[in-house]
Protein backbone atom coordinates (compact mmCIF):
# COMPACT_ATOMS: atom_id res chain seq x y z
CA UNK A 1 0.00 0.00 0.00
CA UNK A 2 1.27 3.45 -0.92
CA UNK A 3 0.70 6.76 0.79
CA UNK A 4 0.63 8.60 -2.54
CA UNK A 5 0.26 7.45 -6.14
CA UNK A 6 0.86 10.02 -8.87
CA UNK A 7 -0.64 9.27 -12.28
CA UNK A 8 1.56 10.76 -15.00
CA UNK A 9 5.32 11.31 -15.24
CA UNK A 10 5.51 14.41 -17.37
CA UNK A 11 7.10 17.57 -16.06
CA UNK A 12 4.10 18.17 -13.74
CA UNK A 13 3.98 14.66 -12.24
CA UNK A 14 7.76 14.68 -11.85
CA UNK A 15 7.70 18.08 -10.09
CA UNK A 16 4.98 16.83 -7.74
CA UNK A 17 6.96 13.66 -7.02
CA UNK A 18 10.06 15.68 -6.15
CA UNK A 19 8.18 17.95 -3.75
CA UNK A 20 6.35 15.05 -2.07
CA UNK A 21 9.64 13.16 -1.62
CA UNK A 22 10.48 15.60 1.18
CA UNK A 23 7.95 13.75 3.37
CA UNK A 24 8.23 10.28 4.86
CA UNK A 25 5.60 9.02 2.44
CA UNK A 26 5.71 5.88 0.33
CA UNK A 27 5.21 7.27 -3.18
CA UNK A 28 4.71 5.64 -6.58
CA UNK A 29 4.58 7.37 -9.97
CA UNK A 30 2.68 5.53 -12.72
CA UNK A 31 3.38 6.43 -16.36
CA UNK A 32 1.44 4.99 -19.30
CA UNK A 33 4.28 5.50 -21.78
CA UNK A 34 7.64 3.73 -21.97
CA UNK A 35 9.53 6.89 -21.00
CA UNK A 36 8.91 9.80 -18.64
CA UNK A 37 8.03 13.09 -20.35
CA UNK A 38 6.55 11.31 -23.38
CA UNK A 39 3.22 13.22 -23.46
CA UNK A 40 2.75 17.00 -23.61
CA UNK A 41 6.23 17.53 -22.16
CA UNK A 42 8.02 16.18 -25.24
CA UNK A 43 6.78 18.84 -27.69
CA UNK A 44 6.37 22.45 -26.55
CA UNK A 45 8.01 25.85 -26.91
CA UNK A 46 10.58 25.27 -24.12
CA UNK A 47 9.87 28.76 -22.77
CA UNK A 48 9.92 29.93 -19.16
CA UNK A 49 7.35 32.69 -19.50
CA UNK A 50 7.72 35.81 -17.40
CA UNK A 51 4.10 35.79 -16.20
CA UNK A 52 2.59 38.97 -17.73
CA UNK A 53 0.07 37.20 -19.98
CA UNK A 54 -2.19 35.37 -17.53
CA UNK A 55 -5.15 37.20 -15.98
CA UNK A 56 -4.41 38.53 -12.47
CA UNK A 57 -5.94 36.42 -9.75
CA UNK A 58 -5.75 33.16 -11.68
CA UNK A 59 -3.67 30.13 -10.75
CA UNK A 60 -1.89 30.52 -14.08
CA UNK A 61 -0.68 33.99 -13.12
CA UNK A 62 0.46 33.15 -9.59
CA UNK A 63 2.07 29.81 -10.38
CA UNK A 64 3.78 31.11 -13.54
CA UNK A 65 5.55 33.89 -11.63
CA UNK A 66 6.46 31.58 -8.72
CA UNK A 67 7.55 28.74 -11.01
CA UNK A 68 9.76 30.94 -13.21
CA UNK A 69 11.67 32.08 -10.12
CA UNK A 70 11.92 28.50 -8.82
CA UNK A 71 13.34 27.26 -12.16
CA UNK A 72 16.12 29.85 -11.92
CA UNK A 73 17.00 28.50 -8.47
CA UNK A 74 16.64 24.83 -9.47
CA UNK A 75 18.79 24.97 -12.65
CA UNK A 76 22.17 25.02 -10.81
CA UNK A 77 20.92 22.62 -8.10
CA UNK A 78 19.60 19.97 -10.48
CA UNK A 79 22.00 20.70 -13.37
CA UNK A 80 19.67 21.24 -16.34
CA UNK A 81 20.08 23.76 -19.20
CA UNK A 82 18.36 27.12 -18.59
CA UNK A 83 19.12 30.64 -19.88
CA UNK A 84 17.37 33.85 -18.81
CA UNK A 85 17.49 35.61 -22.18
CA UNK A 86 14.35 37.78 -21.86
CA UNK A 87 11.44 38.19 -24.25
CA UNK A 88 9.97 40.84 -26.56
CA UNK A 89 6.28 41.08 -27.54
CA UNK A 90 6.18 43.03 -30.81
CA UNK A 91 3.50 45.57 -31.75
CA UNK A 92 2.90 46.42 -35.42
CA UNK A 93 -0.09 48.79 -35.15
CA UNK A 94 -2.16 50.81 -32.67
CA UNK A 95 -4.29 47.80 -31.73
CA UNK A 96 -1.17 45.80 -30.85
CA UNK A 97 0.17 48.72 -28.80
CA UNK A 98 -3.03 48.82 -26.75
CA UNK A 99 -2.53 45.11 -26.02
CA UNK A 100 1.06 45.80 -24.93
CA UNK A 101 -0.21 48.31 -22.36
CA UNK A 102 -2.70 45.71 -21.07
CA UNK A 103 0.07 43.11 -20.78
CA UNK A 104 2.30 45.61 -18.94
CA UNK A 105 -0.51 46.35 -16.48
CA UNK A 106 -1.26 42.64 -16.00
CA UNK A 107 2.40 41.85 -15.48
CA UNK A 108 2.75 44.49 -12.78
CA UNK A 109 -0.39 43.19 -11.04
CA UNK A 110 1.02 39.65 -11.23
CA UNK A 111 4.28 40.79 -9.61
CA UNK A 112 6.50 40.34 -12.68
CA UNK A 113 9.75 42.30 -12.52
CA UNK A 114 11.86 43.58 -15.42
CA UNK A 115 8.99 44.86 -17.62
CA UNK A 116 9.33 47.88 -19.90
CA UNK A 117 8.01 49.25 -23.21
CA UNK A 118 10.70 49.71 -25.87
CA UNK A 119 10.64 52.06 -28.85
CA UNK A 120 11.26 50.89 -32.43
CA UNK A 121 14.84 52.16 -32.25
CA UNK A 122 15.51 50.36 -28.97
CA UNK A 123 14.11 47.10 -30.36
CA UNK A 124 16.22 47.21 -33.52
CA UNK A 125 19.33 47.99 -31.47
CA UNK A 126 18.70 44.80 -29.47
CA UNK A 127 17.39 42.68 -32.33
CA UNK A 128 18.55 43.95 -35.78
CA UNK A 129 16.84 41.04 -37.59
CA UNK A 130 13.36 41.94 -36.33
CA UNK A 131 11.02 43.50 -38.90
CA UNK A 132 11.47 47.21 -39.54
CA UNK A 133 7.67 47.48 -39.45
CA UNK A 134 7.69 47.07 -35.66
CA UNK A 135 6.42 50.11 -33.69
CA UNK A 136 7.11 49.13 -30.05
CA UNK A 137 7.55 46.08 -27.84
CA UNK A 138 7.00 44.84 -24.30
CA UNK A 139 10.31 43.63 -22.89
CA UNK A 140 10.43 41.11 -20.04
CA UNK A 141 13.89 40.39 -18.69
CA UNK A 142 12.52 37.62 -16.43
CA UNK A 143 11.67 35.24 -19.31
CA UNK A 144 13.99 32.40 -20.26
CA UNK A 145 14.52 29.21 -22.24
CA UNK A 146 14.96 25.70 -20.84
CA UNK A 147 15.41 22.12 -22.02
CA UNK A 148 12.01 20.61 -21.11
CA UNK A 149 13.36 17.07 -21.40
CA UNK A 150 16.27 17.51 -19.05
CA UNK A 151 14.18 19.58 -16.64
CA UNK A 152 11.81 16.59 -16.39
CA UNK A 153 14.62 14.03 -16.08
CA UNK A 154 16.24 16.18 -13.38
CA UNK A 155 13.02 16.37 -11.36
CA UNK A 156 12.22 12.64 -11.55
CA UNK A 157 15.82 11.55 -10.93
CA UNK A 158 15.93 13.75 -7.81
CA UNK A 159 12.59 12.31 -6.66
CA UNK A 160 13.88 8.74 -7.18
CA UNK A 161 17.06 9.59 -5.27
CA UNK A 162 14.81 10.50 -2.35
CA UNK A 163 12.91 7.22 -2.35
CA UNK A 164 10.09 7.67 -4.89
CA UNK A 165 9.28 4.63 -7.07
CA UNK A 166 8.52 4.86 -10.80
CA UNK A 167 6.76 2.33 -13.02
CA UNK A 168 6.48 3.08 -16.72
CA UNK A 169 4.41 1.31 -19.39
CA UNK A 170 1.49 0.99 -16.94
CA UNK A 171 -1.65 2.75 -18.24
CA UNK A 172 -4.27 3.19 -15.52
CA UNK A 173 -7.45 1.36 -16.45
CA UNK A 174 -9.44 1.54 -13.22
CA UNK A 175 -9.76 3.80 -10.18
CA UNK A 176 -12.15 3.11 -7.31
CA UNK A 177 -12.59 4.35 -3.74
CA UNK A 178 -12.35 1.58 -1.14
CA UNK A 179 -13.14 2.98 2.31
CA UNK A 180 -10.33 5.39 3.18
CA UNK A 181 -8.21 4.14 0.27
CA UNK A 182 -8.24 4.13 -3.52
CA UNK A 183 -7.67 1.04 -5.64
CA UNK A 184 -5.76 1.80 -8.84
CA UNK A 185 -5.79 -0.82 -11.59
CA UNK A 186 -3.28 -0.83 -14.43
CA UNK A 187 -2.76 -3.27 -17.26
CA UNK A 188 -0.24 -5.10 -15.06
CA UNK A 189 -1.10 -4.60 -11.38
CA UNK A 190 -3.49 -3.47 -8.67
CA UNK A 191 -2.37 -0.84 -6.17
CA UNK A 192 -3.85 0.85 -3.12
CA UNK A 193 -3.10 4.39 -1.95
CA UNK A 194 -4.33 6.90 0.61
CA UNK A 195 -3.94 9.82 -1.80
CA UNK A 196 -4.10 9.77 -5.61
CA UNK A 197 -2.80 12.69 -7.68
CA UNK A 198 -4.05 13.07 -11.24
CA UNK A 199 -1.27 14.59 -13.38
CA UNK A 200 -2.22 12.77 -16.58
CA UNK A 201 -1.85 15.74 -18.97
CA UNK A 202 -4.24 15.57 -21.94
CA UNK A 203 -5.79 12.46 -20.34
CA UNK A 204 -6.46 14.11 -16.93
CA UNK A 205 -10.21 14.43 -17.54
CA UNK A 206 -10.36 10.75 -18.60
CA UNK A 207 -8.65 9.69 -15.36
CA UNK A 208 -11.00 11.91 -13.32
CA UNK A 209 -13.97 10.34 -15.13
CA UNK A 210 -12.95 6.92 -13.75
CA UNK A 211 -14.21 8.28 -10.40
CA UNK A 212 -17.25 9.86 -12.03
CA UNK A 213 -15.77 13.37 -11.82
CA UNK A 214 -16.62 15.67 -14.72
CA UNK A 215 -15.77 19.14 -13.39
CA UNK A 216 -13.79 20.03 -16.52
CA UNK A 217 -13.02 18.83 -20.02
CA UNK A 218 -9.68 18.79 -21.78
CA UNK A 219 -9.89 20.12 -25.32
CA UNK A 220 -6.44 19.28 -26.74
CA UNK A 221 -4.92 21.81 -29.14
CA UNK A 222 -2.21 20.87 -31.62
CA UNK A 223 0.74 23.18 -32.19
CA UNK A 224 3.23 22.77 -35.04
CA UNK A 225 6.88 23.81 -34.97
CA UNK A 226 9.99 24.09 -37.11
CA UNK A 227 13.46 23.54 -35.66
CA UNK A 228 16.23 25.21 -37.65
CA UNK A 229 19.89 24.26 -37.83
CA UNK A 230 22.34 25.60 -35.27
CA UNK A 231 23.73 27.93 -37.98
CA UNK A 232 20.53 30.01 -37.51
CA UNK A 233 20.65 30.14 -33.72
CA UNK A 234 21.98 33.70 -33.61
CA UNK A 235 19.17 35.14 -35.74
CA UNK A 236 17.58 36.52 -32.55
CA UNK A 237 18.86 36.78 -28.98
CA UNK A 238 15.48 37.11 -27.21
CA UNK A 239 12.24 35.12 -27.34
CA UNK A 240 10.24 37.04 -29.96
CA UNK A 241 6.44 36.99 -29.54
CA UNK A 242 3.61 38.74 -31.31
CA UNK A 243 0.61 40.00 -29.37
CA UNK A 244 -1.51 37.11 -27.97
CA UNK A 245 -4.89 36.09 -29.34
CA UNK A 246 -7.78 34.05 -27.92
CA UNK A 247 -5.97 30.93 -29.17
CA UNK A 248 -2.83 31.55 -27.15
CA UNK A 249 0.45 33.42 -27.08
CA UNK A 250 0.89 33.19 -30.84
CA UNK A 251 3.82 32.18 -33.03
CA UNK A 252 7.23 32.83 -31.52
CA UNK A 253 10.79 32.88 -32.83
CA UNK A 254 13.35 31.81 -30.25
CA UNK A 255 16.81 30.42 -29.81
CA UNK A 256 17.00 27.13 -27.91
CA UNK A 257 19.37 26.22 -25.08
CA UNK A 258 21.15 23.94 -27.56
CA UNK A 259 21.86 26.76 -30.03
CA UNK A 260 19.16 26.04 -32.63
CA UNK A 261 16.35 28.39 -33.70
CA UNK A 262 12.71 27.35 -33.24
CA UNK A 263 9.51 28.85 -34.65
CA UNK A 264 5.89 28.01 -33.82
CA UNK A 265 3.32 26.98 -32.74
CA UNK A 266 -0.06 27.43 -34.35
CA UNK A 267 -3.12 26.28 -32.38
CA UNK A 268 -5.73 23.87 -33.75
CA UNK A 269 -8.29 21.97 -31.66
CA UNK A 270 -8.18 18.20 -32.23
CA UNK A 271 -10.97 15.69 -31.72
CA UNK A 272 -8.94 12.58 -30.93
CA UNK A 273 -6.22 13.12 -28.30
CA UNK A 274 -5.16 9.48 -28.65
CA UNK A 275 -4.04 10.07 -32.23
CA UNK A 276 -0.35 10.89 -32.66
CA UNK A 277 -0.02 14.60 -33.47
CA UNK A 278 1.20 15.25 -37.00
CA UNK A 279 2.42 18.25 -38.92
CA UNK A 280 0.44 19.58 -41.88
CA UNK A 281 1.24 21.71 -44.89
CA UNK A 282 -1.43 24.21 -43.82
CA UNK A 283 -0.23 24.41 -40.23
CA UNK A 284 3.41 24.92 -41.13
CA UNK A 285 2.34 27.49 -43.72
CA UNK A 286 0.61 29.51 -40.99
CA UNK A 287 3.64 29.22 -38.72
CA UNK A 288 6.02 30.31 -41.50
CA UNK A 289 3.95 33.36 -42.45
CA UNK A 290 3.54 34.60 -38.87
CA UNK A 291 7.18 33.96 -37.95
CA UNK A 292 8.34 35.94 -41.00
CA UNK A 293 6.12 38.83 -39.93
CA UNK A 294 8.40 39.11 -36.86
CA UNK A 295 11.71 38.12 -38.48
CA UNK A 296 11.44 38.51 -42.29
CA UNK A 297 14.82 37.02 -43.20
CA UNK A 298 14.33 33.62 -41.58
CA UNK A 299 16.08 30.96 -43.67
CA UNK A 300 13.45 28.25 -43.47
CA UNK A 301 15.44 26.06 -45.88
CA UNK A 302 17.71 25.45 -42.88
CA UNK A 303 14.91 23.46 -41.20
CA UNK A 304 16.21 20.19 -39.75
CA UNK A 305 12.98 18.99 -38.13
CA UNK A 306 9.25 19.72 -38.05
CA UNK A 307 7.13 18.40 -35.21
CA UNK A 308 3.90 18.97 -33.37
CA UNK A 309 2.59 18.54 -29.85
CA UNK A 310 -0.67 18.64 -27.95
CA UNK A 311 -1.62 21.11 -25.21
CA UNK A 312 -3.99 20.05 -22.43
CA UNK A 313 -6.32 23.02 -22.81
CA UNK A 314 -9.13 22.98 -20.20
CA UNK A 315 -12.61 24.34 -20.94
CA UNK A 316 -12.39 26.40 -17.70
CA UNK A 317 -9.59 28.75 -18.80
CA UNK A 318 -7.40 28.09 -15.76
CA UNK A 319 -5.32 25.31 -14.21
CA UNK A 320 -7.53 22.82 -12.34
CA UNK A 321 -5.62 22.13 -9.12
CA UNK A 322 -7.73 21.16 -6.12
CA UNK A 323 -8.83 18.28 -3.89
CA UNK A 324 -12.02 16.59 -5.02
CA UNK A 325 -15.14 17.42 -2.98
CA UNK A 326 -16.70 14.10 -3.93
CA UNK A 327 -13.67 11.86 -3.40
CA UNK A 328 -11.49 13.24 -0.57
CA UNK A 329 -7.85 12.32 -1.11
CA UNK A 330 -8.14 12.55 -4.91
CA UNK A 331 -6.19 15.59 -6.10
CA UNK A 332 -6.59 17.17 -9.50
CA UNK A 333 -3.58 18.64 -11.30
CA UNK A 334 -5.28 18.96 -14.69
CA UNK A 335 -5.73 21.50 -17.44
CA UNK A 336 -2.04 22.36 -17.36
CA UNK A 337 -1.53 24.16 -20.65
CA UNK A 338 0.88 27.06 -21.22
CA UNK A 339 2.49 28.39 -19.01
CA UNK A 340 2.54 24.95 -17.39
CA UNK A 341 6.23 24.30 -18.09
CA UNK A 342 7.25 27.57 -16.42
CA UNK A 343 4.84 26.94 -13.54
CA UNK A 344 5.77 23.28 -13.04
CA UNK A 345 7.90 23.61 -9.86
CA UNK A 346 5.27 25.83 -8.24
CA UNK A 347 2.50 23.42 -9.25
CA UNK A 348 4.52 20.62 -7.67
CA UNK A 349 4.79 22.57 -4.44
CA UNK A 350 1.08 23.52 -4.40
CA UNK A 351 -0.11 19.95 -5.03
CA UNK A 352 2.24 18.62 -2.33
CA UNK A 353 0.77 21.15 0.12
CA UNK A 354 -2.74 19.94 -0.80
CA UNK A 355 -1.66 16.33 -0.18
CA UNK A 356 -0.17 17.26 3.20
CA UNK A 357 -3.38 19.10 4.13
CA UNK A 358 -5.65 16.20 3.12
CA UNK A 359 -5.54 14.75 6.63
CA UNK A 360 -4.69 11.31 5.24
CA UNK A 361 -0.90 11.44 5.48
CA UNK A 362 1.65 11.77 8.30
CA UNK A 363 3.09 15.28 8.58
CA UNK A 364 6.65 14.06 9.02
CA UNK A 365 9.42 15.23 6.72
CA UNK A 366 12.58 13.27 6.01
CA UNK A 367 15.58 14.07 8.18
CA UNK A 368 17.85 14.27 5.15
CA UNK A 369 16.98 15.20 1.58
CA UNK A 370 19.21 14.93 -1.48
CA UNK A 371 18.84 18.44 -2.94
CA UNK A 372 21.44 18.24 -5.72
CA UNK A 373 21.64 16.17 -8.86
CA UNK A 374 24.35 16.08 -11.54
CA UNK A 375 23.35 15.84 -15.19
CA UNK A 376 25.20 13.98 -17.94
CA UNK A 377 28.21 16.02 -19.03
CA UNK A 378 28.12 16.76 -22.75
CA UNK A 379 31.38 15.84 -24.50
CA UNK A 380 30.63 18.57 -27.05
CA UNK A 381 30.81 21.26 -24.39
CA UNK A 382 34.08 20.06 -22.80
CA UNK A 383 37.39 21.86 -23.26
CA UNK A 384 40.25 19.88 -24.88
CA UNK A 385 41.72 19.25 -21.43
CA UNK A 386 38.39 18.10 -20.04
CA UNK A 387 37.93 15.74 -23.00
CA UNK A 388 41.37 14.27 -22.45
CA UNK A 389 40.57 13.66 -18.77
CA UNK A 390 37.15 12.20 -19.58
CA UNK A 391 38.61 9.70 -22.07
CA UNK A 392 41.33 8.72 -19.59
CA UNK A 393 38.65 8.01 -16.96
CA UNK A 394 36.26 6.28 -19.39
CA UNK A 395 37.49 5.23 -22.88
CA UNK A 396 33.86 5.24 -24.11
CA UNK A 397 34.17 9.04 -24.28
CA UNK A 398 36.60 8.45 -27.14
CA UNK A 399 33.95 6.68 -29.20
CA UNK A 400 31.89 9.36 -30.98
CA UNK A 401 28.49 7.97 -32.00
CA UNK A 402 26.76 11.14 -33.28
CA UNK A 403 29.00 13.31 -35.44
CA UNK A 404 26.50 16.17 -35.81
CA UNK A 405 26.17 16.71 -32.02
CA UNK A 406 29.50 15.13 -30.99
CA UNK A 407 27.81 12.65 -28.68
CA UNK A 408 30.03 9.94 -27.21
CA UNK A 409 29.15 6.35 -26.35
CA UNK A 410 29.83 7.15 -22.68
CA UNK A 411 26.95 9.68 -22.65
CA UNK A 412 24.57 7.18 -24.28
CA UNK A 413 25.48 4.51 -21.74
CA UNK A 414 24.75 6.94 -18.91
CA UNK A 415 21.40 7.86 -20.50
CA UNK A 416 20.42 4.19 -20.50
CA UNK A 417 21.69 3.24 -17.05
CA UNK A 418 20.73 6.27 -14.93
CA UNK A 419 17.58 6.13 -12.73
CA UNK A 420 14.52 6.35 -15.00
CA UNK A 421 16.93 5.57 -17.82
CA UNK A 422 16.20 5.51 -21.55
CA UNK A 423 14.66 2.37 -23.07
CA UNK A 424 13.89 3.73 -26.56
CA UNK A 425 15.75 5.58 -29.31
CA UNK A 426 13.86 8.81 -28.59
CA UNK A 427 14.59 8.41 -24.88
CA UNK A 428 18.32 8.37 -25.63
CA UNK A 429 17.93 11.21 -28.13
CA UNK A 430 16.16 13.53 -25.70
CA UNK A 431 18.62 12.87 -22.90
CA UNK A 432 21.95 13.27 -24.75
CA UNK A 433 21.01 14.36 -28.34
CA UNK A 434 22.20 11.68 -30.83
CA UNK A 435 19.95 12.30 -33.84
CA UNK A 436 19.20 15.91 -32.87
CA UNK A 437 21.62 17.37 -35.42
CA UNK A 438 21.56 18.16 -39.13
CA UNK A 439 21.37 14.53 -40.36
CA UNK A 440 18.64 13.63 -37.81
CA UNK A 441 20.12 10.25 -36.98
CA UNK A 442 20.90 9.01 -40.48
CA UNK A 443 24.43 8.04 -39.47
CA UNK A 444 24.18 7.48 -35.72
CA UNK A 445 20.75 5.79 -35.63
CA UNK A 446 22.01 2.23 -36.34
CA UNK A 447 24.77 2.64 -33.74
CA UNK A 448 22.26 3.78 -31.10
CA UNK A 449 20.05 0.77 -31.91
CA UNK A 450 23.02 -1.56 -31.45
CA UNK A 451 23.95 0.02 -28.10
CA UNK A 452 20.37 -0.10 -26.82
CA UNK A 453 20.02 -3.76 -27.84
CA UNK A 454 23.30 -4.70 -26.18
CA UNK A 455 22.64 -2.80 -22.94
CA UNK A 456 18.97 -3.82 -22.58
CA UNK A 457 19.68 -7.45 -23.49
CA UNK A 458 17.28 -7.52 -26.42
CA UNK A 459 17.63 -8.03 -30.17
CA UNK A 460 18.01 -5.06 -32.51
CA UNK A 461 14.60 -5.94 -33.98
CA UNK A 462 13.08 -5.36 -30.54
CA UNK A 463 14.46 -1.84 -30.13
CA UNK A 464 11.63 0.72 -30.22
CA UNK A 465 11.61 4.29 -31.46
CA UNK A 466 9.34 5.72 -28.74
CA UNK A 467 6.22 3.64 -27.96
CA UNK A 468 4.76 0.15 -27.95
CA UNK A 469 5.06 -1.40 -31.39
CA UNK A 470 7.28 1.33 -32.83
CA UNK A 471 9.93 -1.09 -34.07
CA UNK A 472 12.65 0.52 -36.13
CA UNK A 473 14.03 -2.64 -37.74
CA UNK A 474 11.33 -4.84 -39.24
CA UNK A 475 13.64 -7.50 -40.64
CA UNK A 476 16.91 -8.22 -42.42
CA UNK A 477 16.78 -7.86 -46.20
CA UNK A 478 19.73 -10.22 -46.69
CA UNK A 479 19.01 -12.65 -43.90
CA UNK A 480 20.19 -12.50 -40.31
CA UNK A 481 23.91 -13.12 -39.82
Amino acid sequence: MYDVIIIGAGVIGSAIARECSRYQWKILVLEKNLEVGEGTTKANSAIVHGGYDALPGTLKARLNVEGARMIRELAPLLDFPYEQIGSLVLAFDEKDEAILRQLLDRGRQNGVEGLSILSREEILALEPNVSGEVRSALRCTEAGIVCPFNLTYALIENALANGVELRTDEPVTGLNPEGELFQITTEKNHYHAKVVINAAGIHAADVAALLGETDYRIRPRRGEYRLLDRSEGQMVRHIIFQTPTQLGKGVLVTPTVHGNLMIGPDSVEVENPGQRPATTREGLGRVDALARKSVPNLRLDRTIRVFSGLRATPDTGDFMIYESKHNPGFLHAGGIESPGLAASPAIGRMVCELAAASGRLPQVKRDQIIERRSGIKAFRQMTPKQREAAIAADPNYGSIICRCETVSEAEILQAIHRPAGAVTMDGVKRRVRPGMGRCQGTFCGPKVIAILARELGISEEEVLKDSRGSRVILGHTKGKE
